[in-house]
């Protein structure tokens, strides 16, 4: 959930070479396991794939889904004009399947796509901003896709039960902790188990556990950050992790703070007056560590570890003292973590899950 305060048009790199052979083959395989199990697309249903071919990862999924989806509608997004794309999406039926394959983000005058579609009643997979995981990062994308459902339901719904019940969670890593003496708000999933929400489908990859304290003043403590969002969407990593100091669950100092991710606690304390900590993520997805990373950062933000969000938006969790309006920041910053726990329960070591 990363709102960036800059979102630039990225220039598309028209020379971006093809993937090789075998990450084709790797990304026909696990979009064939997200079509299947994840967002249940059957024969019964039409499905309309719209595509740009700027980058090798975009031509690279298009040809994967190709090979999965022999019968769907493709369409250049390139080679028509946005009313034509409007007037197909408006032509499908419920249930039916868009899939949209994006080296930055297609735009359609006020059209917010992902919204517009599911209010069409229609399932969706979106792949966005594929220009910038450039070069060895297509293919950590494209390893990303893979879906193990029993991994991601069994131990995403495991995350879940303990977290909606855990009356408070410690976060320790790099010799900094983090404590929220606080029980959580109920836990949302991005797990690709759609059976119980109103909408299927959604960005991929997927691999996600998030909550907030209920108490947002419980968190106090220190958290080193590895990777933060900058002011373009992008993963920015400091060669020595920042230390962000916490009390009563605001940013109150940063030990280490480059200039960048110090514009990015200028700016929200120019607009929000305080940096207000917020979302508590559990990311599940294994492609991404500390050390495999991609540069856009809402791609990113699946990786197998703990992130936080500095700034007052966080529209999942209404909060008394919070206006929609006012709440202009949410970017995701990544944790150096060596063990997190939910109550007295141990729940990660040695960068994996452990329920």
């Amino acid at each position: 959930m990363t709102h960036a305060m800059i979102s630039p048009a990225l220039p598309a790199d028209a020379t971006s070479p093809d993937l090789p052979a075998h990450a084709i083959d790797a990304a026909a395989a696990h979009l064939r396991a997200i079509l299947g199990i994840a967002v249940q697309h059957g024969p019964a249903q039409r499905a309309l794939v719209v595509y740009d071919t700027r980058t090798g990862l975009a031509r690279a999924l298009v040809e994967a889904y190709r090979r999965n989806l022999p019968e769907a509608d493709f369409i250049d997004f390139d080679s028509v004009t946005p009313e034509e794309v409007l007037a197909r999406f408006r032509g499908m039926q419920a249930k039916d399947l868009v899939v949209l394959v994006q080296s930055t983000n297609f735009r359609l005058e006020a059209f917010r796509i992902r919204v517009e579609l599911f209010k069409l009643g229609l399932k969706v997979i979106e792949h966005v901003h594929l220009s910038r995981m450039p070069g060895p990062q297509a293919e950590h994308y494209i390893e990303a896709l893979a879906y193990d459902p029993d991994y991601f339901r069994g131990v995403g719904r495991a995350l879940k039960a303990r977290i909606d019940t855990a009356p408070h969670a410690r976060v320790v890593g790099g010799g900094a902790e983090l404590v929220f003496a606080s029980g959580f708000e109920p836990a949302k999933l991005n797990i690709g188990d759609y059976s119980e929400m109103h909408n299927v489908g959604g960005q991929f990859p997927i691999g996600e556990v998030f909550t907030e304290a209920l108490d947002l003043e419980a968190v106090n403590g220190r958290a080193q950050i590895h990777v933060f969002g900058d002011t373009s969407y992008r993963s920015n990593r400091p060669d020595t992790p920042v230390t962000i100091v916490i009390e009563k669950g605001r940013v109150v100092g940063a030990e280490n703070a480059t200039p960048a991710f110090q514009q990015v606690l200028d700016i929200i304390r120019a607009d929000e007056g305080e940096i207000w900590v917020r979302e508590l993520g559990f990311g599940m997805n294994r492609a991404f560590t500390r050390e495999r990373r991609v540069d856009d950062i809402g791609t990113y933000e699946r990786m197998c570890g703990i992130h936080l969000s500095l700034g007052a938006k966080h529209g999942v969790y209404p909060k008394p003292g919070f206006k929609r309006k006012d709440a202009r920041y949410h970017i995701d910053v990544f944790v150096v973590t060596d063990a997190v726990y939910l109550g007295e329960e141990r729940v990660y070591a040695d960068g994996a899950w452990t329920v």
